[in-house]
C-alpha cells in the first residue's frame, strides 16, 4: 500500500502475494479443450509499486537488502518521486492468468517439484499457512502461484496486454480461469521480482475450441497478437543501450551453453552502467524490473550463450 516501507518486506509473507479474481467457470469446456482467451481491454489504477524482497528476484544473493519504490500512474506514464527523471509508459497486463489443473496433472506437478527441491533448486512447496482457501486437505495440498505451469499461472508476459489472444489447454470441466497480478509495466524478465505492481480490471472474451488441444498435442500455452503490444517506437526503442553477458563465471570458469549465467551478467553488467549515470545499485535494479528487457541474443555458439540487456533511454527525462 501507500503506507508500506521497506522494512515491512522484511516481514513479507510469499504465501499471499497473489490475490485471484476465480476461478470462473467456462460453459462448455472440458478436458482436451484448448481455451482462447482473448484480452479486451485493461485499465489500471492510480498507485503502483516496485519491491526487492529480501531472498527473492534473479539477483536475490546480490541484492538482501528491502527496497520499495512507489509509483503514482497518471496519463499514460508511471512516476516515482523515489526514481526522478523515470517516466515509464503503460504496457499494462496481467502478470498471473490460466486455468485449473486436473488432480492428475496437479500430482504429477508436485511430485516433479518436489524431486527438484530435493536436488537443491529454487522452489516454493505447498504451504497451508496462508493459504487460500484454508479448508484442508486442499491448504496443505495446493500449488504455490509462484511459478507458472501447464495450465498458465504466474506467466508474467508482458505481451499479453490488451489485443492479446491467449490459447490455454483445459484440463477439467469448466476450465476453471483464475487472473489477477496486474502489471502497468515491466522489463522482459522482472529482473527483482516485481514489475510496477498495481490493482486493475480486465475485460476478456472466452473462445473454445474442442478437443485442440488433445488433437494437436499442445501441452504449454501459446499466445499471438494482430497489433503491436506496444506502440512499435516503445516495443523496439530508437534508443537504447544494451549490455551482453557470456556463460563466464566472475572467476573466469567457463560454463557451457548456460544461459542464466549469462542472463545475470547482462544484467549485472546494465545495472554497473546504471550507477555510472548516478544512480544506486537498488534504484538500478529497480529500472531494470519494469524497464529492461534481456533477451536471448544467440544459442548456438558453444559454449557461450549470450543474452543482451536493452535499456530504452527515452524512459529517462534527462
Amino acid at each position: 500500500s501507500e503506507a508500506t516501507t521497506a522494512e515491512d518486506l522484511r516481514r513479507c509473507d510469499l504465501n499471499r502475494v497473489h490475490p485471484l479474481t476465480g476461478p470462473v467457470y467456462v460453459a462448455g469446456a472440458a478436458a482436451g479443450d484448448l481455451l482462447e482467451v482473448e484480452i479486451c481491454d485493461m485499465k489500471p489504477a492510480r498507485f503502483g509499486y516496485t519491491v526487492q524482497v529480501p531472498g527473492f528476484g534473479f539477483l536475490r544473493d546480490s541484492f538482501p537488502e528491502p527496497y520499495i519504490v512507489k509509483w503514482t500512474i497518471k496519463d499514460g506514464f508511471a512516476e516515482s518521486p523515489d526514481l526522478p527523471g523515470v517516466r515509464i509508459p503503460d504496457g499494462s497486463f496481467v502478470g498471473v492468468i490460466g486455468v485449473a489443473p486436473s488432480q492428475e496433472l496437479r500430482e504429477t506437478m508436485q511430485r516433479r517439484e518436489a524431486n527438484l527441491l530435493d536436488r537443491g533448486g529454487m522452489v516454493l512447496p505447498p504451504e497451508k499457512e496462508g493459504a487460500v482457501p484454508a479448508a484442508e486437505p486442499i491448504a496443505s495440498q495446493a500449488l504455490r502461484t509462484i511459478p507458472p505451469r501447464e495450465n498458465g499461472g504466474n506467466l508474467d508476459i508482458k505481451q499479453l496486454s490488451k489485443g492479446a489472444r491467449l490459447m490455454l489447454p483445459v484440463f477439467v470441466d469448466g476450465a476453471l480461469f483464475s487472473v489477477g497480478d496486474a502489471h502497468f509495466a515491466q522489463g522482459d524478465g522482472e529482473a527483482c521480482g516485481t514489475a510496477i505492481e498495481m490493482a486493475g480490471a480486465i475485460l476478456v472474451r472466452f473462445t473454445v475450441h474442442k478437443g485442440e488441444a488433445a488433437r494437436r498435442g499442445i501441452r504449454f500455452p501459446r499466445f499471438s497478437r494482430d497489433e503491436y503490444y506496444f506502440p512499435p517506437e516503445l516495443a523496439a526503442p530508437k534508443r537504447f543501450l544494451a549490455t551482453t553477458g557470456l556463460s563466464i563465471r566472475e572467476d573466469g570458469t567457463n560454463e557451457s551453453e548456460d544461459a542464466t549465467l549469462s542472463a545475470r551478467n547482462a544484467l549485472l553488467a546494465m545495472i554497473d552502467v546504471l550507477v555510472e549515470r548516478g544512480w544506486t545499485r537498488q534504484q538500478a535494479y529497480t529500472i531494470c524490473s519494469v524497464a529492461v528487457d534481456l533477451k536471448l541474443s544467440e544459442l548456438v555458439d558453444v559454449p557461450n550463450f549470450v543474452v543482451s540487456a536493452f535499456l530504452p533511454l527515452d524512459i529517462f527525462s534527462q
